[in-house]
């Protein structure tokens, strides 16, 4: 690790714990050279996923693009981005744990909707939108009375059945 300072690759180690979500490590490093101390994160490097699009394209899973465009959905509502961030990080793990290398889309755009319909009626319309090309306001309707039949599962309660 070259230091910030002064580019040596000469440091030690002063600290190591765990990060607060658990899935790094933080490191507190000082260069033997000019004494300079600075912080490093380790994380499990991630298997190539790939995205496989409507047309048949195929482009790398990207966890800002998927978080992009929840914060996207939810703007000008009582959503918080670190909850966003969350959710886009469980899915990106339940994603790694379901498939091996490629995902078609439709899978990915349902398990965002699904999260941001716990999170945010208003978001998931908004986000099942663009997702699903509504072209008039009779889909948007249809939408909406949906949403009015189907439970809203809470966030703090798993789904038992699946």
């Amino acid at each position: 690790m070259h230091c910030s300072k002064c580019g040596s690759l000469e440091d030690k180690v002063i600290d190591s714990r765990l990060s607060k979500d658990g899935r790094s490590i933080r490191r507190r490093r000082e260069c033997v050279q000019c004494a300079h101390r600075f912080t490093t994160y380790e994380e499990i490097e991630r298997a190539d996923l790939r995205v496989v699009k409507r047309d048949g394209r195929s482009e790398p899973l990207s966890k800002q693009k998927l978080l992009g465009g929840m914060i996207k959905a939810c703007e000008k509502r009582p959503v918080s981005v670190e909850v966003l961030e969350k959710a886009a990080e469980e899915i990106v793990q339940e994603l790694e744990t379901e498939f091996r290398r490629e995902i078609p889309s439709n899978v990915i755009g349902a398990k965002v909707m699904d999260k941001l319909h716990q999170l945010d009626e208003v978001a998931y319309v908004r986000y099942a939108s663009v997702y699903r090309h509504f072209q008039d306001i009779g889909e948007f309707l249809e939408e909406i009375q949906s949403l009015e039949r189907r439970p809203k599962r809470s966030v703090s309660q798993p789904e038992l059945f699946k």
